[in-house]
């Protein structure tokens, strides 16, 4: 094209592929060191009940539970679910891709772009988020308290991604204002702590956390590891593909003209 911008289909399908590998990565990174981990949780809260409630009830629970779903179903659709996920996340990582540099080529820098978009969008949409209601094993949490817990959630997330646009925006005047790496990077940093401050301004989790330090402490860090391998993967991924094609388009472009032969 005349004016070097990518349409948007191609991005998504890059979107898409990105976003299906990071998927399958969190998806078999989760089932083969979170769900070990889940497994030990769940025997935990299983172990509480009994000590709430009488061992028939407790075990009747139990029995119901796994006749719905078998662990070896849900490992499986861990990893469908994850995929799933990812597909949804490259989707939209292509169109905010899309929407950030729509003012220039698209498919300039891919490599850097596409990693400093996964960064922001982890910042914002997981680490952010996540410092201020901090993952928890299944079963913790009161069922009266889950909207309540989902609205706070969905607060956090939305302070997380205006945080990063804010940040975006500053970092753009200033320089387009002439100042040093030093001073936008400088700013860029204030804006985060801005916004991680403005997280813990929401209300605290309702529900106590009855499991013991150990556990909750390794279930977080997976839980903050997990995403930091899908944003990372799709990050690389994205940038890949765009790196790619970049050698494609030139290697097509710069495509010397048939030497015409004698008749």
């Amino acid at each position: 094209m005349a004016d070097g911008h990518v349409p948007v289909l191609p991005l998504l399908r890059r979107g898409l592929a990105a976003g299906a590998l990071a998927g399958l990565a969190t998806g078999l990174f989760s089932l083969l060191l979170a769900e070990p981990l889940m497994d030990r949780a769940i025997r935990l809260e299983e172990k509480r009940q009994e000590s709430e409630h009488s061992h028939a009830a407790a075990a009747a629970a139990v029995t119901h539970h796994e006749e719905l779903f078998s662990r070896s179903t849900q490992h499986f659709g861990l990893v469908v679910t994850a995929v799933v996920v990812g597909l949804a996340l490259g989707v939209f990582f292509a169109v905010a891709h899309a929407l950030v540099h729509r003012g220039s080529d698209t498919s300039a820098r891919p490599w850097p772009r596409a990693l400093t978009l996964a960064a922001a969008g982890f910042t914002g949409l997981s680490l952010l988020p996540g410092l201020r209601y901090p993952a928890n094993p299944p079963g913790v949490g009161d069922a009266g308290t889950v909207g309540d817990r989902q609205a706070m959630w969905l607060a956090a997330v939305a302070i997380g991604v205006l945080g990063m646009v804010l940040a975006r925006l500053v970092h753009v005047r200033l320089t387009a204002a002439g100042r040093g790496p030093a001073v936008a990077q400088t700013a860029v940093a204030a804006t985060v702590v801005a916004v991680l401050l403005a997280l813990f301004a929401l209300p605290d989790n309702p529900d106590p956390v009855p499991v013991e330090s150990t556990l909750l402490w390794d279930f977080r860090m997976l839980s903050f590891a997990s995403h930091a391998v899908m944003w990372a993967v799709l990050g690389a991924t994205f940038g890949a593909l765009g790196l790619r094609a970049l050698h494609e388009r030139g290697t097509t472009t710069h495509r010397p003209d048939p030497v015409p032969t004698a008749a």
